[in-house]
């Protein structure tokens, strides 16, 4: 045993172990404390170090528990099941995830515990109660006291337990970074393309019939999605609403914008029809003005100018989509929008 150990053992109050009889005439005498007795770490260096090593242990199958927890979180799909006696058929990733988080929090527990039973301080300290405010001679045998409780808790000599205890709480909350991960798959680039490319046709979205630009009458308003593209098709919504068109045809000399006359063909323009707000479709167009205005919250966009915003609150102008001629006169795109279309989101650079 340490001297510390040994020293503080010496120091024991004398009534340790003593107290009153209870009598017939005092039969609530107070019996004192039992006697203290010693644990085998308290009094073998070795099974101390011994102790300490199986503690280290558990802080250790704690810390590779949250690895394994991370690496089964990646590994698994979600969609998998195996078959796990005496369970039955259950989801792989589930099972994994709620086993090595258990395992990673359970060693913690369980090594703190074994810590503070084995190898922290347990002599038995009683105090009479005294009045709140505290003089500074109480003040002072508090902290006193608190000076040997954290030296006999062993932090300072017990440097493997210490050390693996904060790796094991220092690896367990991420865990918790990890599942953040579910709160939905990352966008990635996804945005910032659509189903339009380079030689697809415009197709009339009512008569699914190729668009020709004799077919494009001024002063009208056509809706036009990519050649290929069918309302059969599983992702059919999610593509459409990143790739709906509208074609007006306008007069060259109207055409205010430099690069929207560039990327016309004899005044026809195509435009996203996804308003850049909240991602309503636009239907309405004036053709006096060539504004087009979003019956969701009344942006208003000069198709005329670049598609640019001219009142509401959408932030930005209306992609444009760079269209030409084929060989067998169809309208037909140069390539995908520059720009991702729809409203502002995180990651748009």
């Amino acid at each position: 045993m340490s001297s510390q150990d040994t020293s503080h053992t010496e120091n024991l109050p004398e009534e340790q172990g003593k107290g009153a009889v209870a009598t017939h005439d005092n039969p609530f005498a107070d019996p004192g404390m039992p006697p203290h007795e010693h644990r085998i770490q308290d009094i073998d260096a070795k099974a101390a170090a011994r102790t300490e090593r199986t503690i280290a242990l558990l802080f250790v199958i704690s810390m590779l528990s949250t690895v394994a927890f991370i690496a089964s979180y990646v590994a698994f799909p979600v969609d998998k099941v195996v078959y796990i006696w005496p369970i039955g058929h259950v989801s792989a990733l589930n099972f994994s995830l709620g086993m090595t988080l258990g395992l990673a929090l359970f060693c913690i527990g369980a090594g703190v515990v074994h810590w503070s039973r084995t190898l922290m301080s347990d002599v038995e300290i009683a105090q009479d109660r005294h009045p709140v405010s505290a003089d500074e001679d109480v003040r002072a045998q508090a902290y006193e006291d608190f000076r040997i409780g954290a030296e006999e808790a062993g932090f300072g000599r017990r440097k493997l337990a210490r050390n693996t205890l904060f790796g094991a709480v220092a690896l367990v909350p991420l865990s918790g970074l990890v599942l953040l991960r579910d709160l939905g798959p990352m966008p990635e680039d996804k945005l910032r393309h659509t189903k339009w490319a380079k030689g697809k046709r415009l197709m009339n979205q009512n008569t699914m019939q190729p668009l020709r630009p004799e077919d494009i009458a001024v002063g009208s308003l056509t809706f036009a999605m990519p050649e290929g593209m069918s309302e059969e098709d599983h992702d059919f919504q999610v593509q459409i609403a990143k790739a709906a068109l509208m074609i007006v045809r306008i007069q060259p000399e109207n055409i205010k914008d430099k690069q929207e006359l560039d990327w016309s063909h004899d005044g026809i323009v195509a435009f996203s029809k996804i308003c850049t707000h909240v991602g309503c479709p636009i239907s309405l167009y004036e053709q006096q003005t060539h504004h087009v205005l979003c019956p969701c919250h009344q942006s208003t966009f000069d198709l005329a100018d670049g598609g640019r915003v001219i009142f509401g609150p959408a932030g930005h102008a209306l992609p444009q989509l760079q269209i030409t001629v084929n060989k067998e006169g169809y309208l037909e795109a140069k390539g995908d929008f520059a720009e991702p279309v729809g409203p502002a989101y995180w990651e748009r650079g």
